[in-house]
């Protein structure tokens, strides 16, 4: 499994080359300015591309300039061309999130010697190391081995290991090797060269065992990220590293230590010292720049964590990171004087406008032209028909025709694989979430399916992510608490108050899970019982009322089997009831091939929704509002409660709820 290149010597750019670069240009970055034996070194950032190698919504079957690592490519020429002394890096996952990574992985295939389309992409554009984040690991071992061997460059990771763990990280058999060290040739301000060694070492969030667990348990395991970087930096300073860079795959999260903490780039950077560095990603958010992203520990003007220079380039190539680190040489070793840092974006919106800021490189859309043909033609073969349109621009606020055919798919399928079971006499219910409901993807990202043909294009829009189909077997108190976990994303109502949003932004769409089989209200009045980390917050509250099973009150004692996929079986987002230990069935088949073998049996579907949950009514709460996509008006009429009140921030539609 293991692919590392050896270290390669290179000269980013000296001399006569560079002053000629600056004739070129017109530019007088920083570097030339400097004293003799001073340097400008500057690390550049993709994170989170999710097969987005084109600037193509293969959903939307259409050109897309928010997106595409062809685009940030043109934004790397620029950063390159401005400082010389420049490294490229990947911050992982990069092999599933399109249409693209499952035509590669279900329909063409990786054979041995086949390189990936990314990979294609990525060496077009001479990255010098990478890591890998959580997603890479959605299709197996096999493939990601595969795939990782068509690159060019260092690829690290230091807190996966083979077999038992050792008494330290530095005893573990790493899955792959845990550092680089990479050996570059640099020019000063007077165009003096000098040799440096610049140490990469990677992670990725130990969660990947539970995401995951159907691929990789028996096979790897995880170690804690602030223990894995504390145990390897030192090693990596003792083999010569002038500079170290943390390329992790983790957000930010907090100052605090939390063992095998998902997020844990701000703990890494106070915990660890002879870190240079830090690349972060995993949350698709930008940083530097936003001030919202704030706390102890935390400068998003400067963009530090805990003193340290860091970054993180948004998410499918929607910004370029760049850390600029002035090098000065003293006493036989290299000091960091001072740095800089900046996300760099390829697109910027003018109201609901999109205005790109970057063209596709010609050299990243020829590397991998003939893959994103084929992505295409696979993305447009028709499975079915449906007899009304299908969106989700109102799925956070009303049952919704995109999760209940969801839902309907995985009752179908389950109650097929557990037909002459023990378990065949207990009644299925399906939990499913809309996926695509704009939050922190922006005003396009809603699914809308026009009725007629529906294709595999469609299916992928209403199911995103490659899970595999498990049921769990579970109480009825056991659904109640899960819904309750659900419902956080919605903020507290308080009757008569002024205008109030009802949509928490920071509460991720993929954990509203809509329960189908029962019916439910919500009472926004109360506070939500969990947090939006799935722990107990609110012990005294019970947003979940009326909760009902064939038209009675749920039996909290009576056995229930829950469809769902592995990530929620095996403990993602925390939801009561699903941890892992409650499995029942691991299904061969993904959710999406559920999906399509369930239109496919149809034929014809007429998707609507039964309509099982509701907002319990709140006196006076008629100023309650939320956004949507630019697109939603056309689907409003008929939904009497809900009406358009104008623009809102971000290219967002804003609307008006009456919970009255």
């Amino acid at each position: 499994m293991t692919h590392l290149l050896r270290p390669r010597r290179r000269t980013v750019l000296a001399g006569s080359a560079a002053a000629g670069l600056l004739a070129a240009t017109g530019l007088r970055p920083a570097f030339a300015q400097q004293a003799q034996g001073a340097v400008r070194l500057r690390l550049l950032e993709t994170t989170d591309i999710h097969v987005h190698v084109h600037p193509y919504d293969y959903y939307r079957d259409k050109p897309d300039d928010t997106m595409g690592l062809a685009k940030t490519a043109s934004l790397v020429a620029q950063a390159r061309a401005e400082v010389p002394n420049s490294l490229l890096f990947d911050n992982g996952d990069y092999l599933q999130g399109n249409p693209m990574g499952d035509w590669v992985a279900y329909k063409r295939g990786m054979k041995v010697g086949d390189t990936h389309p990314v990979m294609l992409g990525m060496r077009a554009l001479g990255y010098d190391a990478a890591t890998v984040g959580n997603h890479e690991f959605n299709y197996g071992l096999d493939i990601l081995d595969r795939t990782l061997a068509g690159a060019n460059f260092p690829i690290v990771c230091a807190n996966i290991f083979k077999g038992a763990a050792a008494a330290s990280p530095r005893g573990d058999r790493t899955l792959l090797k845990p550092y680089a060290i990479l050996d570059r040739t640099v020019v000063d301000g007077a165009g003096e060269r000098h040799p440096l060694k610049i140490g990469v070492i990677g992670v990725t969030p130990p969660q990947i065992m539970v995401w995951d667990s159907a691929h990789l348990a028996g096979k790897v395991d995880t170690r804690d990220i602030v223990d894995a970087v504390a145990a390897w930096v030192p090693e990596m300073r003792e083999a010569g590293a002038d500079v170290v860079v943390l390329l992790s795959h983790s957000g930010i999260g907090s100052l605090r230590r939390v063992e095998r903490a998902e997020n844990a780039s701000l703990a890494v950077a106070q915990a660890v010292k002879g870190i240079d560095a830090i690349f972060t990603g995993h949350s698709h958010l930008v940083f530097p720049g936003v001030p919202a992203l704030g706390g102890e520990g935390i400068d998003a003007a400067k963009g530090t964590l805990a003193g340290v220079p860091s970054a993180m380039a948004g998410f499918w190539g929607s910004h370029l990171g760049i850390i600029d680190l002035d090098l000065q040489r003293e006493g036989g070793r290299w000091r960091v004087l001072a740095a800089t840092a900046e996300a760099r974006p390829i697109f910027r919106r003018d109201g609901r406008d999109i205005v790109p800021l970057a063209q596709p490189d010609p050299n990243v859309l020829a590397a991998t032209r003939a893959e994103h043909e084929a992505t295409l033609a696979y993305v447009r073969q028709p499975v079915g028909k449906i007899t009304a349109p299908i969106n989700s621009y109102f799925a956070l606020v009303a049952d919704d025709p995109s999760v209940q055919i969801v839902s309907q798919a995985q009752i179908w399928y389950v109650e097929q694989m557990l037909k002459g079971g023990p378990y065949a006499g207990l009644p299925i219910l399906s939990a499913a979430a809309p996926f695509k409901a704009g939050g922190r993807a922006g005003a396009d990202y809603f699914t809308d399916v026009p009725a007629g043909d529906i294709a595999i294009k469609h299916v992928a829009d209403l199911y995103l992510y490659p899970n595999t189909v498990r049921a769990v077997k579970i109480t009825g108190a056991q659904v109640k608490e899960w819904l309750e976990r659900s419902v956080g994303i919605f903020r507290r109502i308080r009757p008569e108050a002024t205008e109030q949003a009802l949509i928490d932004d920071g509460f991720p769409s993929f954990n509203f899970d809509v329960i189908d089989g029962v019916t439910y209200a919500v009472d926004l009045t109360q506070p939500p019982r969990y947090d939006g980390q799935g722990n107990l917050a609110n012990p005294g509250a019970h947003r979940i009322v009326d909760l009902r099973f064939d038209g009675k009150p749920i039996d909290p004692a009576r056995d229930f089997v829950v469809a769902t996929n592995n990530y929620r079986a095996g403990g993602g987002g925390n939801f009561p009831g699903a941890d892992g230990k409650t499995i029942i069935l691991e299904a061969p088949d993904t959710n999406r091939d559920a999906l399509v073998r369930y239109i496919a049996e149809k034929g014809t579907i007429d998707p609507s929704a039964d309509g099982n949950w509701r907002f319990a009514p709140i006196p006076n709460a008629t100023n309650v509002v939320f956004d949507s996509g630019p697109e939603a008006h056309k689907h409003v009429g008929g939904m009497k409660k809900i009406a358009l009140v104008g623009p809102g921030a971000n290219g967002f539609t804003k609307y008006r709820i009456d919970l009255s």
